[in-house]
């Protein structure tokens, strides 16, 4: 009996050579895919270059006017052409063109790009940078319309829900201009919402100046985070998370698939490049269903 199992089970050596060959190729196929990730390029978008280069665009925009340069020097032209104007809408060159200097000019185009405004002619006078001169022949061309003389800004003790707002409120909030409100919703559109209102601190061009300038007036209602479900969301739809790096994603989506659906928070700290800071900060943004 013995003789005849062991004649059932025996190979020969072109069969064992054959069989060593395919265990290659099979393994070579599975491990196909996760070699691909590992050895590709990491395509993501670093959001805070990219936030950086809008604000230094957003930034040109505000210096110049149509691509002109405005250099920081004291010159002046030598035949000012005077005209009616808005302050709160003049370009870097129009103000050169009124007989400031490139230095002047830049100085209210940074005013105004941190939410600054001018309500009634003598706001002009208070920028730093003008002189009682400048002012005295600038003040009969000055023109604020009737519309901007209401420009509303929050009033004090006035809250504005983050969850909730759009950027054109956000514009309301002392030293928020636009350029700052696009970043505040394009930010809480890559969390899914803000569960504090320190996280204001992560976006670029917010430091802790700008941040003591808003905090009071602002609030966070996190029942209004769009939650990630972790055991549905794909590779692609986890990686603009801003609290997940290239790696963290793929090694999130790697043990789903090798370990089946998480049940809590619990069952991530298995993964390796996940510690207990990162898992505080992602554990507000994961519903397990």
């Amino acid at each position: 009996m013995k003789t005849r199992i062991k004649q059932y089970l025996s190979i020969t050596k072109k069969e064992w050579n054959g069989l060593i060959v395919l265990v290659i190729i099979i393994a070579g196929v599975l491990a196909t895919p996760y070699g691909y990730r590992l050895l590709r390029k990491d395509n993501t978008i670093n959001f805070k270059d990219f936030d950086k280069a809008a604000a230094q665009l957003d930034s040109a925009e505000k210096n110049g006017s149509n691509g002109d340069n405005l250099a920081g020097s004291d010159d002046k032209i030598a035949d000012p052409v005077m005209f009616s104007f808005d302050p709160n809408v003049l370009t870097g060159p129009q103000w050169k063109q009124l007989g400031l200097s490139g230095r002047q000019a830049n100085v209210i185009l940074h005013y105004r790009a941190k939410g600054g405004h001018f309500y009634k002619k003598e706001d002009v006078k208070k920028i730093y940078a003008i002189t009682a001169d400048d002012y005295k022949r600038l003040e009969p061309y000055i023109n604020i319309p009737e519309g901007n003389l209401n420009y509303r800004k929050a009033r004090p003790g006035e809250i504005i829900e983050l969850n909730g707002v759009d950027s054109a409120k956000l514009t309301e909030l002392k030293g928020v201009g636009s350029s700052f409100a696009v970043r505040i919703i394009r930010y809480r559109n890559r969390l899914g919402g803000f569960v504090d209102k320190e996280q204001l601190r992560e976006i670029y061009g917010i430091d802790s100046l700008e941040y003591a300038d808003i905090k009071n007036n602002v609030s966070v209602n996190p029942d209004k985070v769009k939650k990630i479900n972790i055991n549905t969301i794909s590779f692609d739809q986890l990686r603009i998370f801003p609290y997940l790096n290239y790696k963290q994603v793929n090694a999130i989506i790697q043990y789903r698939v090798q370990h089946g659906n998480y049940n809590s928070i619990t069952d991530m700290k298995n993964i390796v490049l996940l510690d207990e800071g990162i898992l505080r900060k992602i554990e507000p943004y994961l519903a397990f269903k």
